[in-house]
């Protein structure tokens, strides 16, 4: 009979009441700022796709964070400022809330 390893006996444990729950998400919670490299794939991944129409989802993702890493500050700072805006709306609608 095989020897009962720490691994089998924590899966045992994790079954039971033991397990963390997580907390439902308040739904009317305002929803998070994006990220300046969100806005600028929001914006592109029309045009990546349509320049690689058989890529996947995870390849068109590569491809974006490919372009965004290869441009200069200058060309990412409308999307910087953005996420700026959006993470101010976020704290106002957070502070707003309580």
């Amino acid at each position: 009979m095989p020897k009962e390893t720490q691994k089998d006996t924590k899966r045992a444990t994790d079954k039971g009441e033991d397990k963390k729950r997580r907390s439902k998400k308040d739904p009317s919670a305002p929803k998070r700022g994006l990220s300046a490299y969100m806005f600028f794939s929001q914006e592109n991944r029309a045009k990546v796709k349509e320049e690689n129409p058989t890529a996947t989802f995870g390849q068109l993702g590569k491809l974006l964070g490919e372009k965004w890493k290869a441009m200069s500050d200058e060309e990412k700072k409308p999307y910087i400022e953005k996420a700026e805006k959006d993470k101010e709306r976020y704290e106002k609608e957070k502070a707003s809330q309580k």
